[in-house]
């Protein structure tokens, strides 16, 4: 599945109050390989960004005047996400305002176009959990380079958040990989027949007994008598 690594920059932090998207970055994953395949919008939201938002993305509503609208680009957006795995850092964040967008042009919502939406948030609370997990904190724990980044930018955070997906996500990745390479090693093993084979039946000695018994009654000690091997002799009614 393609991947796109999304980011938007907005007027404010409420889309159902009536902020709008001012920026979109996009980036796009193929076998977790960037493939310079990116797609970046600066868009005219029709309002004044709030003076905190301002502070944070520092796009000026002058810059934005003669930006198109969403509805412009709307077509364009949609094809280049549909059916793509969707990364998105804090996702409820940045769908609710993609929604937004879509329902003011009669659009269905975002889930309707991508095959997926994953919160490396989530992701990264799972791994680090009690730490702080901003795009920043993972980049610096992360190694990943963010020393252009005074402002947040949309392409930009996508850019960064690639690299932080794939950090993340390396240990995933080499599994899959070795999973692959051994079921194509058994495929390619020619098949045994065991039938040819008289093999011993070796069985352990009083003392080998003794002590896996011992080993089995510390176990079941450790756990206050709820073995499964201990509980189904005795439902079974045979000796454990």
């Amino acid at each position: 599945m393609r991947q796109i690594v999304l980011d938007t920059e907005t007027t404010g932090l409420s889309a159902e109050n009536g902020d709008r998207i001012i920026e979109i970055g996009c980036v796009e994953l193929i076998a977790r390989k960037l493939t310079g395949n990116n797609r970046h919008f600066y868009l005219n939201p029709g309002r004044d960004s709030h003076e905190d938002a301002l502070k944070v993305h520092g796009i000026s509503n002058e810059f934005l005047k003669d930006k198109p609208k969403f509805e412009a680009i709307a077509d364009e957006l949609l094809e280049y996400l549909r059916g793509a795995e969707i990364i998105i850092h804090n996702a409820p964040f940045d769908v609710s305002f993609l929604n937004k967008e879509l329902e003011l042009i009669g659009q269905q919502p975002i889930r309707h176009c991508v095959g997926k939406v994953t919160d490396s948030l989530v992701m990264a609370k799972e791994m680090f959990p009690g730490k702080r997990n901003s795009l920043d904190a993972l980049c610096d724990r992360l190694e990943v380079d963010n020393s252009g980044r005074t402002l947040h930018g949309a392409l930009l955070d996508a850019e960064l958040l690639a690299d932080v997906y794939i950090n993340l996500t390396r240990g995933q990745n080499s599994l899959m990989m070795e999973v692959a390479g051994a079921v194509q090693t058994d495929l390619a093993a020619p098949s045994i027949d065991l039938s040819r084979f008289e093999l011993p039946l070796i069985l352990a000695s009083e003392q080998e007994s003794a002590e896996h018994e011992k080993l089995l009654d510390d176990i079941d000690k450790a756990s206050k008598g709820k073995t499964l091997w201990r509980v189904g002799a005795l439902q079974a009614g045979v000796p454990a």
